[in-house]
Parts: C-alpha cells; sequence; structure tokens
C-alpha cells in the first residue's frame, strides 16, 4: 500500500463522517433525516388492531385509528364541560319525538305511556367519501371493482396496488346501512345485544338476515333490501330510528363509531374472493368520510395516516371554557381541520426505547409508565405532581385527569360464601371493602395516580357525588375536609358479626379460604398479587390466587365459577347508567349474559335503575341515583376500588393539547410547530463524531506497520 492508497482512506472516512452529519443519526424515520417533518405528527402503538370494522371494533387500540377515519353523525365538543354532544355530519342534533298506544305524541315526561321514541337525523350535504377502489367508474358510470376476477388480483398485494379509484357523496342510506350490519346474525356486533331491546324490528331483521344468507361464510350479504322496521332513509340526507319505549342514552351511541356510515360498495368490495388472503379487508384497510384515511397498515413496524383529500372542511371550535382562552386553545379557532397533513405509528412493544424515543424527541407526547414515572413527576411540597428538572429544561408540559373508568374488585354474588343478601354476607364483604386500602394500592402500584372511588360514578360525570355526602359511609369516615378509611378494628369487629372471628371458619375451625381469579402475570402482578394477600391477611383470610390466561378467566366469568375478581370499565359515555348498569340484574353475567360481572341483584336497586335511565339530568335524577348508590354501598358488591388518573406528557411544539376522556377522534384538532422540534432534535442529538475520528486513526496507525513492511518487502525483490 503506497502513500497515495493512505490518503484515500483519509478522504473516504471524512466523506463518511460528512455523510452521517446530515441530520441526526439515531433519526428512527429515514425520509426525515433533513427536518422534512412539517405537519407530520409522530406516534405509536404497541399492539396491532385486530378490527378496524367500526360494527366489531370496541378497543381503545383500535378507536385510535377508526375515530380518526369514521364519521358517526354526532361527535363530543372538543373544550367545553360538561361533556357536550354536538354535531359532526349531522346538521343538528337528532329530532326526538315521542309515542303513546295508537301512535298518538306524548311528552317525554310521560316516560310510563311512551311506547315509541323516533329519532330524526338530517346530515349535511356534499360530503364525500375518501378516495377508495370500491368507488372507481368507467366512462358508462359502472363500478368497475366489484366483480374482479382471479385474474383480475393478479400483482394485488395491498390497496394501493388498485389504479382505479373513486369517491361519491355521503347519503342517509350509508347510515341505515351499517344500524342493520349491527343488526346482522354473522358479523357479531358487541353492542347488538343493548340495540335488539330498543330498535324495533331488530330480532325480526336478524331473522330475515339468517334465512335469506343461510351460510355466513357465502358471498356477499346485500342488506339493503331486508326491512329494519325500527330504521328508514326518508330523504337522501334524512334517516329515522324508532326504539321502543325510552331511551335518552341513544344519542350517546350515535357518537360512536358503531353508528358511522358504511358505504355498501365498500362491504362488497372487500367481500370478493381472494381479498381476505391478501390482508385486503375492511378490518385492514377501513373507508369513510373523516379527516383522515389509513394509508399504510403494517402492523410489525408502522401505520401511517394521511389527510383525506375529500374531508369536508370542518373548522376548529370557536368556544371553550375561561382557562381555554389563557392555555391558547383557541388559537385556531375557526380554521379548517385537520391541523396536520401526516400521522405516523411506529410499533414499540417496550416502554424503555418507547421513553427514550420521546426524550430524543422522536415521538410528539408519550404517557407516564411507572418505569418512567420518577424520571419525569416529582411531588411538590404540596403533595401535588410537578415534571421533574429534566422535563422543565425539555419544556416538556404535564397534563392529568381523573378518568372516566373504574378499577374494582367483585364479589361473585351467586357464591355461597361471599354472594348472598344475608347480613352476615353483607359484613364479610364490608370487612374485606375496609381492609383492602385502596389508598396505599394508589400510591404503590399507580404512583399516585388515581382517587379511590365512594361508589360506581367516577368524577366529571353526573352522578358522582364529591364532599362529605359523597362518601361510602361503611368504609369511610369524613375527617379534616376528606375521607379517611375506618380502622382495621371496625373490620375485625364485621368479620365477628359475619361468624369468622379472628377470620376462623367455623365449619373448619381453620382461617377462612377465599379464591382471587385474575388473568395478571408476569413479575410485576406478583408484586401486586402479593400485596392483596397481605390485606386479606389483616383478617385472618387465606387468600387463594388462581391466575389464568384471559380466555379462561372469562369463561370463569360467564360461568360463574369465580369467588372474587378484579376487572374495569370505561364509560362509553357520558351518563351515570352506563355505570349502574354494571350492577343491573337483568344484565347479570351468568344469567343473562351481560356486563354485570357480579351477578348483583336487588329488586330496588333495579327498581330504581329503571326509572333514573330514562329521566334527564337534575334534582330527581340526582335523588335516584342517591339512593341507588347508598342501597350498593350497603351491599357492597363490590369493593369499590379506584378511578385512575391519567397523565400525559407532550413536548412544547405539540399544540392543542386538551384531555378528552369522551371524544376519540382528537388527531384533527392537533397542531405541531415542525420548525422548533426540528431545532430541538438536532440539539438534543447531536452526532459525537470523536469515537469514529478515533477509529480512524486507529485503523491509519494499524496500516503503517504493514506500508513499511510492504515497501521493504518490494526493496528486496528489486535487489
Amino acid at each position: 500500500m503506497n502513500s497515495r492508497s493512505v490518503i484515500l482512506i483519509i478522504i473516504a472516512i471524512a466523506l463518511f463522517i460528512g455523510a452521517c452529519s446530515d441530520g441526526a443519526w439515531n433519526n428512527p424515520y429515514p425520509s426525515d433525516r433533513k427536518g422534512k417533518s412539517a405537519n407530520v405528527i409522530y406516534s405509536s402503538f404497541s399492539e396491532r388492531p385486530k378490527r378496524l370494522d367500526p360494527v366489531s371494533s370496541y378497543s381503545s387500540n383500535e378507536y385510535q385509528f377508526i375515530a380518526q377515519i369514521y364519521e358517526p353523525p354526532l361527535q363530543y365538543h372538543y373544550l367545553l364541560r360538561p361533556y357536550t354532544l354536538v354535531p359532526l355530519t349531522a346538521s343538528r342534533l337528532p329530532e326526538v319525538r315521542y309515542f303513546g298506544e295508537g301512535g298518538v305524541l306524548v311528552d317525554e315526561n310521560a316516560v310510563d305511556s311512551i311506547k315509541y321514541s323516533e329519532y330524526t337525523i338530517k346530515i349535511n350535504k356534499g360530503i364525500q367519501f375518501q378516495p377508495h377502489p370500491a368507488f372507481a367508474i368507467n366512462n358508462k358510470g359502472d363500478l368497475v371493482n366489484l366483480n374482479l376476477t382471479a385474474k383480475d388480483l393478479e400483482g394485488i398485494h395491498v390497496l394501493s396496488d388498485f389504479e382505479a379509484i373513486g369517491s361519491r357523496e355521503l347519503t342517509a342510506e350509508d347510515y341505515v346501512y351499517q344500524i342493520k350490519r349491527i343488526a346482522s346474525p354473522y358479523l357479531h356486533s358487541p353492542i347488538a345485544g343493548v340495540m335488539s331491546d330498543y330498535i324495533v324490528g331488530f330480532d325480526d331483521f336478524r331473522k330475515q338476515a339468517s334465512e335469506k344468507y343461510p351460510n355466513p361464510n357465502e358471498g356477499w350479504h346485500d342488506l339493503r333490501d331486508i326491512k329494519l322496521d325500527g330504521v328508514r332513509v326518508v330523504d337522501r340526507y334524512t334517516y329515522r330510528i324508532r326504539i321502543n319505549g325510552k331511551y335518552p342514552q341513544l344519542v350517546y351511541w350515535m357518537a360512536m363509531p358503531f353508528f358511522a356510515p358504511m358505504a355498501w360498495e365498500a362491504e362488497k368490495f372487500y367481500a370478493q374472493d381472494g381479498m381476505e388472503e391478501r390482508n385486503i379487508s375492511l378490518n385492514w384497510y377501513p373507508v369513510g368520510t373523516g379527516p383522515f384515511m389509513l394509508t399504510e397498515n403494517n402492523p410489525n413496524l408502522r401505520m401511517v395516516m394521511e389527510k383525506n383529500p375529500n374531508f369536508h372542511g370542518e373548522r376548529y371550535p370557536s368556544e371553550g371554557e375561561p382557562e381555554d382562552y389563557e392555555n391558547g386553545l383557541l388559537k385556531d379557532a375557526g380554521k379548517r381541520l385537520p391541523l396536520i397533513d401526516k400521522a405516523v405509528y411506529s410499533l414499540e412493544k417496550e416502554t424503555i426505547p418507547y421513553w427514550s424515543k420521546f426524550l430524543q424527541g422522536y415521538y410528539d407526547a408519550s404517557s407516564v409508565s411507572s418505569d418512567s414515572f420518577d424520571q419525569a413527576i416529582q411531588f411538590g411540597s404540596g403533595g401535588d405532581f410537578q415534571l421533574t428538572e429534566l422535563m422543565q429544561d425539555k419544556g416538556i408540559q404535564l397534563a392529568t385527569a381523573v378518568t372516566t373508568s373504574i378499577l374494582y374488585m367483585g364479589f361473585n354474588m351467586t357464591d355461597p360464601v361471599v354472594g348472598g343478601d344475608s347480613e352476615q354476607s353483607r359484613f364479610l364483604r364490608r370487612a374485606i371493602s375496609i381492609a383492602v386500602d385502596y389508598e396505599e394500592y394508589i400510591s404503590i402500584f399507580a404512583n399516585g395516580r388515581g382517587v379511590a372511588a365512594q361508589g360506581p360514578v367516577p368524577p366529571g360525570i353526573f352522578g358522582n357525588i364529591a364532599g362529605e355526602s359523597g362518601i361510602n359511609p361503611f368504609v369511610y369516615d369524613w375527617k379534616f375536609g376528606e375521607p379517611k378509611r375506618k380502622g382495621i378494628e371496625v373490620a375485625l369487629d364485621l368479620m365477628e358479626q359475619a361468624g369468622y372471628k379472628d377470620g376462623i371458619d367455623p365449619n373448619t375451625g381453620k382461617p377462612l379460604v377465599l379464591n382471587f381469579d385474575t388473568p395478571s402475570a408476569g413479575p410485576d402482578a406478583k408484586a401486586q398479587l402479593n400485596w392483596m394477600r397481605k390485606q386479606y391477611q389483616k383478617l385472618g383470610i387465606q387468600l387463594v390466587i388462581r391466575a389464568t390466561d384471559y380466555n379462561r378467566f372469562q369463561e370463569k366469568m360467564r360461568n360463574g365459577t369465580s369467588q372474587i375478581f378484579q376487572w374495569g370499565w370505561n364509560a362509553d359515555y357520558p351518563d351515570p347508567e352506563n355505570f349502574f348498569f354494571l350492577l343491573y340484574g337483568p344484565n347479570a353475567k351468568v344469567k343473562h349474559h351481560g356486563e354485570n360481572a357480579a351477578n348483583y341483584a336487588n329488586p330496588e336497586f333495579d327498581r330504581l335503575f329503571e326509572k333514573m335511565k330514562n329521566i334527564q339530568n337534575g334534582p330527581e335524577r340526582l335523588a335516584t341515583i342517591k339512593e341507588m348508590t347508598k342501597i350498593a354501598q350497603q351491599d357492597a358488591p363490590w369493593l369499590w376500588g379506584f378511578h385512575p388518573k391519567a397523565f400525559s406528557l407532550f413536548h412544547s411544539w405539540y399544540q392543542n393539547v386538551k384531555p378528552n376522556l369522551m371524544a376519540n377522534n382528537l388527531l384533527k384538532y392537533r397542531r405541531v410547530v415542525s420548525e422548533d422540534r426540528q431545532a430541538k432534535r438536532e440539539a438534543w442529538n447531536k452526532p459525537n463524531y470523536w469515537p469514529l475520528i478515533l477509529v480512524g486513526i486507529f485503523l491509519l496507525a494499524s496500516l503503517i506497520p504493514a506500508v513499511i513492511a510492504f515497501r521493504k518487502r518490494e526493496r528486496s525483490t528489486l535487489k
């Protein structure tokens, strides 16, 4: 090797370093190395969304996507509190009329006289579906992609492989068609059971569909010509829903993707032979009218949503709460939505790399896991949550909110030991309710992120009663302006009244043994379950943990073979009915396959529930709720557990952030200041050239002996 070769090596190393310096080396987005990230939001997902069809999707990781794509007629106002329904594709809120016997109009307060309620929904004109192959037409106006052959599908692997695409206007028929899909006996919508109780003709429609299509796996089931008595098209932009009796909560369902429109062309397109095997289906590629469309679905790597070019131009809200003006949440008032062009979601199964990328600026927002809590959050002198210095230095901001959900421990009320309505079983359940210290649980396992529950209704929802009058008097006392859990001596006294003095079962002469069923597993769960055992040990009770997988756990719940269990519920809509129905007797899981997992049944509670669910929010409804809550607190079918507190962090460039625990279609309101993000990324991720330089010097130094030896050999050969 001569000196010229050495020079070439030096030049190559210099060029390599120069090339690498073009943007941060650790940037996980190759196409974004030069900061081409204007109007793009970067986020993540931890597990593949299995169902993106709005008829069957019912989990938060799926709603993260479909709520940005599908548009039901109503939505929740982004800024106003309490949560307020406003029109989305509808031109106004539904008009409701009430009918008695003989079709006579009756007053809405005459609940006992109401036989039917009729909702009229009028949608806006000119709304277009996103571009999609299902709507492609030829010069004659014929749909060209709905009768494809095996030959037509050669070379088709993903949806974007179809060259011909099109669109059409949204009509009332699309909403009616989706409601028929909810009633389909083959699509297994999770809300079919609820809707069958209310929508007129629902069960008859299911019967007709089964007769017309006896083979569920054969071809496309065209539901257009099957009549559903309770749902009909009035005109091109108007449809009506007729329900049995009065059910005010129906309007909340109209803000969920279940009631979003479905184009029959899209369903037929995906039902063609050869589509499912290519993962070209509604569960993979949604078709909606919303602000975004899913353009890349690679659940093992990345999912990408891009702005729908056909979006109808909804505007950012122009009103909010007083603090929204102060917090800059109305700077974009009146602007066309969405405010971003694209959202990139990367798969992140582990919390540590996810957290690292957030700190490096590669994710715009982040939740706060237990692993990262101490690095992000500290307690102030008054016990309040504050950001650590590291977070403050980076300009990271914190948003908190008590969630509209509850995590509770339930007793199987059909169990002969912990269940039943005897005074002794009530004493046992109340004793356990006092002993299991949920304040301690929140402190240890949730980093203080939660509020101990006094009843089933979370804060922020009508029926949650704050202050002294709202505490559970069987578990708490009111001291120094806050609820204080009763002492363990009270629980021990209740145990004695229940017939289990010192925790001894009189039938065996040994400690009372109770079984706790859980799907929890892993190191984190082990610590929590050990803690739970110790809570029961305070009463002398021996708690046996029966851990299984989730499918087996659900089977036990359906069959009623559990004794004590832990579960939770997230609000479908901001109404107390959505929580009290978890304790309503006719919703018992074992007998009626409902969501009353505790199988609790109290005739007076059930009577009050039926009264409460149909009353508008006001003094009468609140008084009824107080009665129901007192009954449930006395019977103690649950340890009321706690309402989790959501913590979210976001960078300073991520704008228009306000927690909204009811709405799922929040992406359209977000805005990013991409210049600030790029500047921060470059500052936080400066390449360190020294290791490369040292390696280059080392390589050159190691070459010198070889060069000298080679030159000596050349000279000796020449001699």
